[in-house]
Parts: C-alpha cells; structure tokens; sequence
C-alpha cells in the first residue's frame, strides 16, 4: 500500500461564463498527502483553496488532471461503483456551519444522513448507537440529538458537521475553513478536538485555511497557493523557518506578533505577481533543502538561493 493516500497530478479546474475566456481558478496544482497526516492549503482569497477541496471530493468535474485516492483514479468520470467509494471513504467540513446543515432536520437525522444513504446501518438501533457514540466524541449530549440546527451556538453546530463527517469513519476528511465564521475563543477548542479525533481514528485530512497560524499548529505538511498555482509546498518547519517564493515570504511577513514591541518593528515585504516579472506558467518543479517551489527561471532561481544562503 502506498504512503501516499492523495495523489493530485496537473489539476486544472476551469470554469466558462458567457464571456470566451475561461476563468482558471486552479491551473496546474500538483501535490501528495501522506497517510494519517494533516496537509494545510494556504493563500489568499481567490486563490484557488476551495476548489481544489471541491475538485478532490467531485463536487466538481476536474477540467483536466490526475486524482489518485487510495490507488483509484477519480479523476474522470463517475460510475456507481467509484462515486460510492468516494462518499464513504471521503468527506467534508463547511466553512458555514449553519448553511451546511438542514434547518428543518435533528442533529441524529443530519449526522446520520451519511449511513441512510449507503446504507451502512442493518437496523435503527444500530444507527442510533452510532450517531449517539460520534456525538459523545465530539463532546456534545444524546440529549442534543433531537434538536434542531438553530438551538445551537457555532462551535456546537460546526461539532456537529464534524460528527456529520466523522460517523462514517472516513479515510480522508477536506475541511474547507472549519474555523473561519468562529469566534477565536472557540476555533482552538475545535482544532485541538480534530487533533483528537485524528489520533483516534487516523484520518487524513486536507485543511484549507488563510490563517496561517492554525495551520501551522495542525499541518503536517502545508502548500501555499496563488492565483490557481501551486508556489511553494514543504514540511511545516521548512515553510515558516526557510520560505523561498517570495509570494509565501510576503504571507509570512503579515503575521501579527504578539509582542508589541517586537510588533513595531515588524516589516510587511509587498508582492506584487503582475510586476514581479515572474510566470508561473512557465514555472518548474525544484527542491530546495527538501522544500518544493514553483520558479519560473534559472535567473530567479540562483537568485532566490542566494538569498536564502
């Protein structure tokens, strides 16, 4: 068996309104996800995250590209067989807690909805079992179970999109900003409880993130995005300690510090792709010190090493 549970190889996801030229929100996106370990997806708005996510799952047709998941190309096109692998090994967090779940539905009918519709369960008693157990693990009551969606705060509704997930012992959960819309009081109560539930179970997952500093505390490996493009990608470590794409130096530059003194000294580096001189179409795959970045010349290449020296 592989060590990798994710293959992406070249994934483009274009996307054709009324105009001719087509919107290419991811173009080219090349990356592997190590079994039982935590991949963060960073960038900026628009950069791409979120399709990426939808792409894997197929809640989106791949333009063009390989997605390879547990040694079965799901790239291409859907049969029954492949698109009920897919829904049960693989699942998703929201980012809006509220708007992933039905209004109208119990929190046991909304965990649930997953064994219902492939049909994992023989019989009700076993069904309940299973959801009143993933409830308990994402610390939440049995006496929550017969609740609607609205009685809940937003870490209770986002623990039950968790357990939405979770219940069907995935091997791969994409969590598409789970902690955005939360206040920050509540998003490392629900980092620390998917570290948790990681461990237990060994899941896989693809966090899609902007803050940066979460991501470092979940990932195992982080890959950095901007305008559809893969720029840099590595261990957690080696992007924090030795960033070498500029684009992932500016992001790191616009860290908050908490000390306040060291704060006012603390310098933002602009980047700006359009006058940079840089074309990451032409951009090619190197390894630096184990740290894989896109660069688009040899020029910018030695130039970036120096730099880094």
């Amino acid at each position: 068996m592989s060590d990798n549970i994710l293959e992406v190889r070249g994934l483009k996801q274009y996307f054709y309104p009324r105009k001719a030229t087509p919107v290419k929100a991811v173009d080219g996106v090349s990356f592997n996800i190590r079994r039982g370990t935590t991949y963060g997806l960073v960038g900026e708005s628009g950069s791409g995250k979120t399709t990426i996510g939808r792409s894997i799952i197929r809640l989106y047709t791949p333009t063009e590209g390989s997605i390879v998941f547990e040694g079965r190309e799901i790239a291409g096109r859907l049969d029954k067989s492949l698109h009920s692998f897919i829904c049960q090994k693989m699942q998703m967090i929201f980012q809006d807690p509220m708007a992933s779940l039905n209004p109208r539905s119990k929190v046991i009918d909304i965990v649930a909805q997953g064994l219902d519709i492939n049909h994992l369960c023989k019989s009700r008693e076993e069904r309940e079992k299973k959801v009143m157990d993933m409830l308990e693990r994402v610390e939440l009551s049995r006496e929550h179970a017969n609740r609607y969606p609205h009685m809940f705060s937003g870490g209770q509704r986002q623990r039950i999109g968790i357990a939405r997930a979770m219940v069907m012992d995935p091997d791969l959960i994409i969590a598409d900003e789970p902690i955005s819309a939360l206040d920050v009081s509540i998003q490392a109560q629900v980092i620390n409880l998917m570290k948790q539930l990681q461990r237990e179970m060994g899941t896989t997952y693809l966090f899609i993130a902007h803050d940066l500093s979460m991501v470092k505390y979940i990932s195992d490996e982080i890959g950095v995005l901007h305008l559809g493009h893969m720029v840099e990608t590595g261990t957690k470590d080696e992007i924090f300690s030795h960033p070498v794409h500029p684009y992932t130096r500016s992001l790191l530059s616009a860290i908050p510090i908490a000390d306040p003194e060291v704060e006012k000294t603390r310098t933002a580096i602009s980047y700006n792709y359009f006058t940079s001189g840089i074309d990451y179409n032409k951009g090619q795959m190197r390894s630096v010190g184990g740290t894989h970045q896109v660069l688009s010349t040899e020029a910018e290449f030695e130039k970036w090493m120096n730099e880094t020296a």
